[in-house]
């Protein structure tokens, strides 16, 4: 029986041939058919705890729970930390707009606080991150039924590109960012691409360098769990797609996504269209040429 709740993944691995999966109709197979990955409370490799599990959550839903109200939903973020599941969930019920969330995502050893609120802006990115959406390029499948027309939800791309485009700088923005990443391990190369990015405004460049390192953690569980060489910002993805790929991208092409969406001139007000793939992002029609979404997912529509 089809589920009555339109339900998407944030896929936290792929299968073992590299193909990225998508969460079933029904919701039921998850990250991947009958994968049973759970991580219970108590591990010794948790970088978490309980009470950082609802801070950044609350950091996230003090931000965003507003915006979808002006847009017509309520944001409900469902937290179920003593559950060991390693994954996120986005769905709508109404106008009941909902993310849950899993300590067992949480607990695994490459996800940081700062990589746990960049799952959170994904999954809400599914909820209002624009377009392109999932079901509305070629084939369009159970998302946008036999026509092909889009679904509420923003594909897994545009999701991880809204995550650090806009939501991390948001959720960031009062934080004393420069204290931050000074006790993290920053590749000189993202911060010399976020410094000439941000032409040289020191907050502006510890955001994007904050926001970057968020995707590092995330696309190091991604490679963690697919068993995938470890992501590099220096060595992008040079897949280049023939149509734009709705479903999960592999773990360096994620990477790639998270970090020019930080390096992306367009301000974080700037708000995205959820019809319109240009509007709010960096895009190659204006001008841009950096903090654009990646080739190894996204087919522009627009030159």
């Amino acid at each position: 029986m089809i589920n009555k709740f339109k339900m998407t993944a944030l896929v936290l691995g792929l299968s073992l041939t590299g193909s990225a999966l998508t969460c079933s109709i029904d919701g039921k197979d998850g990250i991947v058919p009958e994968n049973n990955l759970k991580i219970p409370m108590g591990v010794k490799s948790a970088n978490m705890t309980e009470a950082d599990f609802d801070r950044v959550i609350d950091s996230v839903e003090s931000v965003y729970a507003p915006i979808v109200s002006s847009m017509g939903g309520n944001l409900k973020v469902v937290r179920k930390w003593s559950d060991g599941t390693v994954n996120a969930y986005a769905q709508q019920q109404g106008n009941t707009w909902m993310v849950s969330m899993f300590g067992g995502l949480a607990r695994h050893s490459t996800v940081t606080e700062d990589g746990f609120a960049l799952v959170v802006c994904h999954e809400i990115g599914h909820h209002i991150g624009g377009a392109p959406k999932k079901g509305g390029s070629a084939g369009g499948g159970w998302w946008g039924g036999s026509s092909g027309g889009s679904s509420w939800a923003s594909n897994e791309g545009q999701s991880d590109y809204f995550a650090t485009l806009k939501c991390l700088r948001k959720v960031f923005l009062n934080d004393d960012n420069a204290s931050i990443i000074a006790k993290m391990n920053v590749p000189a190369f993202v911060t010399d691409k976020c410094t000439k990015s941000t032409r040289g405004n020191k907050d502006d460049a510890a955001i994007c360098v904050r926001a970057a390192m968020a995707g590092k953690s995330v696309s190091d569980l991604f490679s963690a769990l697919s068993k995938t060489p470890e992501t590099k910002f220096d060595k992008p993805d040079s897949k280049v797609v023939s149509a734009t790929n709705d479903s999960h991208p592999a773990a360096q092409c994620r990477l790639d996504t998270y970090f020019q969406g930080a390096l992306c001139e367009i301000g974080m007000n700037e708000t995205v269209s959820q019809t319109d793939e240009v509007k709010g992002t960096c895009h190659g029609s204006l001008g841009h040429t950096s903090g654009l979404r990646p080739l190894c997912w996204f087919k522009p529509s627009k030159k």
